[in-house]
């Protein structure tokens, strides 16, 4: 069915543009608004670096309790907490892909990056089918250091098609054995940011959220992303993205944040046959 959330949006004072897909986990599209458009990928690309790697893990590429050292070199700025530790620390793969999800770490996605590399990654996401998808380098890096692509400022980019696809293929099991597809979403279900898909579900009364969310966010300045599985009574995979907000990144008191999920989460109930919107 076609909906209209960004003329929803509109309505309560949002000024930017959105990409939306839910669908059910047999496939049915349940909403959609602008799929296939483009948005700067932020931290959702690293979704598809998460699959790609447990991809190599169960191929024998990759061991994940492998151990690989974290150089000063390595570290970089933004989300997470590696830049903050010391140069000279060995962390497992299964590590550094938890904290690539569970924190965002930059510095981790880095070191999936270097290790699944550029092209070897872009050509995955083309077997894949991802057309809106594409990753032009590393994250935060030093301009002296940047892909010509970066350099001439071109970003990550993704769509709520792509998002939607590979996470449907993911808990549908058709990415990954089942060993790996549970640790995936097991990652994914840890994440500790909650801006969106899981802002508005509701809690019992101590607080726990009634539904589990396997998902990952994203944030760049003005734009806002969240991705995931929502484990409503018929449960959903959601991919919302935008952009053109106008609330400073990261600010505690971000409105953009909350009118997204003011407008998600009544489709979510209604899709997910989840009763009562909750607060």
């Amino acid at each position: 069915m076609n909906w209209t959330i960004e003329g929803d949006l509109r309505s309560r004072g949002f000024a930017g543009e959105v990409g939306l897909l839910v669908a059910s986990l047999d496939g049915e599209v349940l909403y959609r608004h602008a799929e296939d458009r483009g948005f700067p990928a932020a931290s959702t690309i690293k979704v598809p670096l998460l699959i790609a790697a447990l991809q190599r893990a169960q191929a024998g590429d990759l061991d994940l309790d492998g151990r690989v050292m974290m150089q000063d070199t390595d570290r970089v700025p933004g989300a997470g907490v590696l830049h903050e530790l010391a140069g000279g620390l060995a962390l497992t793969w299964r590590d550094v892909l938890t904290l690539m999800i569970v924190v965002s770490d930059n510095t981790a996605t880095n070191l999936i990056i270097e290790r699944l590399g550029l092209d070897p990654f872009n050509a995955w996401l083309r077997a894949r089918g991802l057309r809106e998808t594409r990753l032009v380098g590393k994250l935060q890096l030093p301009e002296h250091l940047r892909t010509e692509a970066q350099q001439r400022g071109e970003r990550n980019v993704t769509s709520a098609r792509d998002q939607a696809a590979l996470l449907l293929g993911l808990v549908r099991g058709e990415v990954l054995d089942g060993e790996h597809t549970l640790l995936a979403l097991e990652i994914l279900k840890r994440q500790q940011l909650r801006d969106i898909i899981g802002r508005r579900v509701p809690r019992d009364e101590k607080g726990e959220a009634l539904y589990a969310v396997a998902s990952k966010s994203g944030e760049l300045s003005g734009v806002h992303h969240d991705v995931g599985v929502l484990y409503t009574p018929r449960p959903l995979v959601v991919a919302l993205l935008s952009q053109g907000g106008h609330d400073p990144r990261e600010h505690p008191e971000n409105r953009d944040v909350a009118l997204l999920a003011d407008a998600l989460w009544p489709l979510l109930a209604q899709a997910g046959r989840a009763g009562r919107a909750g607060g």
